[in-house]
């Protein structure tokens, strides 16, 4: 027998007792009850959610229409049937435009399972359609707003490796206590302080630059929890719940480590006057129809991140904007906005998912699903050997469509004792390489240009000059490099803005690895 909550608006027990009787022969078991007038339908209404209302036409204190604006006021959508003796056909039709899901006589109750059960299915397939159309909307907003996060912020990163670069380079010529000082200082941190928010928003796009290994989960928390403690104060208790056979999962290691912190910090800015904040884990397997699973989440093998607070709680609109940068909810100057959107890109960037359940009052939890994977947990790195200094005598072409970028690379490279080939783009860089008689030790290239993208200049300058090592600049993470911004193995890639001594370092470690 399956289960109909039925809401009988009849003002006849014994109609009402046919109606139920024959909705008992179909094998519909329905948990019921009976009401005549308005009132009595608001209140039954109040006290829990029906599948069906089944309503007669007309009644001393109530009829049908009535009725039927009654609930669609409740908001609900719930199927309304009206089951009547006498109801002429234009009634029937002026009703059901009205939103009734169908009618039924009364002196043919054969119908009236059947059509409980279509109504029923109806509305479900609206709700779920409605339930899809709303995150299908929520989903592009967020990648618009990514798209428009990556762009600006890739744009920016060439202003900020002007800045930067050019920033320190002036303070390798100013000695200490020169007048100037100070205020290169205040550039330099103005802009150290630029690059941190150009990260986020990237995190955010999922245009940065991530280098997965296999991981346990397990083994990351408990290495960030002795900062967590120090970041969250000593008014809120940090307590955790393992799981010990939990799954290995494929992530940038640094980029989960991000998302606990910006998890914790948020976590902790809901507790002013202390609280309690619990990371667990543990295994998840979600079935196709699974309804104890975010909607959102696909079937899947997953291991889980749950973080959880006991602070203030967020309204169901907050909830519905948390991931959207700039979005905060706290006084002006106290945040950025830019926390928990962070946390979403990377979490998306990483293929995984990201769950919210919360209350006003009533605290926050998050949940992160990240795929599982049956491999062998990837070994810590160990410490890289000193390297010699970055100084050289090779020779760089250069392909650089930013003039200020071309400026300060040129610069730092010819300082650093290497002849500097340079090309404003892809084109102009095949040309460059064409023309010149001597050897092309290294190619400096930015991933993205006009014309021709750094992949296809190293195509083709590979034809011309093979095995000449690469090196890529770039503002994003583009697909040409990497799929999804998860680095190829083996691609050299420095990531703006980045600073002289950086360059020169990347630049003589890409040298040195074809040597």
């Amino acid at each position: 027998m399956t289960t109909v909550r039925v809401l009988l608006v009849e003002d006849s027990a014994s109609d009402a007792e046919l109606m139920l009787r024959a909705l008992r022969g179909a094998g519909l078991e329905p948990v019921h009850e009976r009401v005549d007038n308005p009132e009595a339908m608001r209140q039954a209404l109040k006290r829990q959610s029906w599948d069906v209302v089944l309503s007669d036409y007309s009644m001393p204190a109530f009829d049908a229409p009535a009725a039927l604006v009654l609930l669609q006021q409740h908001s609900e959508d719930i199927p309304f049937i009206v089951v009547s003796g006498s109801v002429g056909e234009d009634t029937a039709v002026a009703v059901m435009k009205a939103g009734a899901a169908d009618y039924v006589m009364k002196d043919r109750l054969t119908r009236l399972a059947p059509a409980v059960t279509r109504a029923i299915d109806g509305a479900r397939l609206r709700r779920d359609r409605r339930r899809l159309e709303q995150q299908l909307q929520e989903a592009q907003k967020l990648e618009a707003v990514g798209k428009l996060a990556g762009g600006v912020a890739h744009d920016f990163n060439n202003v900020l490796t002007a800045i930067l670069g050019s920033a320190e380079l002036l303070l390798l010529d100013s000695p200490p206590g020169a007048p100037t000082r100070e205020e290169l200082d205040i550039i330099r941190g103005a802009a150290t302080r630029a690059q941190d928010l150009i990260r986020q928003l990237l995190a955010f796009s999922a245009r940065q630059v991530l280098q997965p290994v296999v991981l346990d989960l397990n083994h990351l928390v408990k290495n960030v929890g002795k900062m967590l403690r120090r970041l969250i104060g000593e008014d809120i208790k940090l307590v955790s719940d393992l799981a010990p056979e939990l799954a290995a999962v494929r992530a940038d290691p640094g980029q989960i480590e991000q998302v606990l912190v910006n998890l914790a910090v948020n976590a902790r800015d809901a507790m002013p006057d202390g609280g309690r904040l619990a990371i667990k884990s543990f295994n998840a397997e979600v079935s196709e129809g699974d309804v104890s699973a975010p909607n959102h989440v696909p079937p899947g093998r997953y291991a889980v991140l749950e973080v959880s607070d006991t602070g203030s709680g967020m309204s169901t609109e907050t909830q519905a904007r948390i991931f959207e940068p700039f979005f905060t909810t706290k006084a002006q100057g106290k945040g950025t906005g830019l926390g928990l959107a962070t946390v979403y890109g990377i979490v998306r960037q990483s293929d995984g998912h990201i769950s919210v359940e919360s209350a006003p009052g009533a605290g926050a939890t998050f949940r992160v699903y990240l795929p599982r994977v049956d491999e062998a947990v990837t070994p810590a790195a160990t410490p890289g050997t000193v390297t010699a200094p970055a100084v050289g005598r090779e020779t760089v072409l250069l392909a650089e469509d930013e003039p200020l970028v071309r400026l300060l690379a040129r610069r730092v490279l010819e300082q650093a004792g290497y002849t500097v080939l340079v090309a404003a783009g892809g084109a102009e860089a095949l040309e460059t390489a064409r023309r010149h008689d001597g050897p092309i030790h290294l190619l400096l290239t930015d991933v993205v240009m006009p014309e021709m993208s750094g992949r296809d200049l190293v195509r083709h300058l590979l034809d011309l000059r093979p095995g000449v090592p690469v090196l890529y600049m770039t503002g994003y993470s583009d697909e040409a490099i990497a799929r999804h911004g998860v680095l190829d193995p083996g691609t050299a890639l420095i990531q703006k803005p980045f600073t002289p001594a950086a360059l020169a370092r990347k630049v003589r470690e890409a040298l040195d690895a074809r040597s």
